[in-house]
């Protein structure tokens, strides 16, 4: 008899996925920041948990002192954020996993005089941009996913809302010299060598 409830229980545990399918359920999110129609939202606790990758000082001609030129746009702390099991298959592999996720933070630079020298720090987010890897073209529909992935831009006044309208005219700007890596601008993450 406890044979028989063991093969039952078995049997249901394989066919309850099928028919939930064939009953006009869908599969299960890929990425828990990503809801069914491809909307992405900006994860909370990813400096604390995730793989800080690197960071990238982008500064143009503002480095000689914050007085002696206006910095540009996109000035910045770029901070470079991923899952630590993403990270660890990258390093593997040498391809980002579905489900991948990408966070660069940018944060101001901040300037003072110490003991040591003239230094720069990093000082309050200004905003977040984030990429999420999508194998499988899920939302081919929607003008913020192509390329192999999902990208999203937030400010820190309103992280949960994404400001980009599409990726080809919001972020490819800064990712297409990139594409010979799948668009990841992987020479500045040592966390991956």
């Amino acid at each position: 008899m406890t044979k028989m409830i063991k093969i039952s229980v078995l049997i249901a545990l394989f066919l309850l996925p099928v028919i939930t399918l064939g009953a006009g359920g869908k599969e299960a999110s890929f990425s828990p920041y990503v809801d069914d129609r491809g909307n992405i939202s900006l994860p909370r606790d990813f400096r604390t948990t995730w793989s800080h990758l690197g960071t990238w000082a982008l500064t143009s001609k503002a480095a000689a002192g914050p007085h002696v030129m206006k910095a540009s746009p996109g000035t910045g702390l770029h901070e470079v954020y991923t899952q630590p099991e993403s990270a660890k298959a990258y390093k593997k592999t040498g391809k980002w996993p579905d489900g991948a996720v990408l966070i660069m933070e940018v944060r101001t630079i901040e300037w003072d005089d110490m003991a040591t020298g003239h230094v720069m720090y990093a000082g309050e987010t200004t905003e977040s941009l984030m990429m999420v890897k999508d194998g499988k073209v899920r939302f081919k529909d929607n003008p913020n996913w192509g390329a192999g992935w999902g990208w999203a831009v937030f400010k820190t006044a309103d992280p949960k809302k994404n400001l980009s309208k599409s990726y080809k005219s919001d972020c490819m700007g800064c990712h297409e010299p990139k594409k010979s890596t799948d668009w990841v601008h992987i020479n500045g993450y040592p966390t991956l060598r």
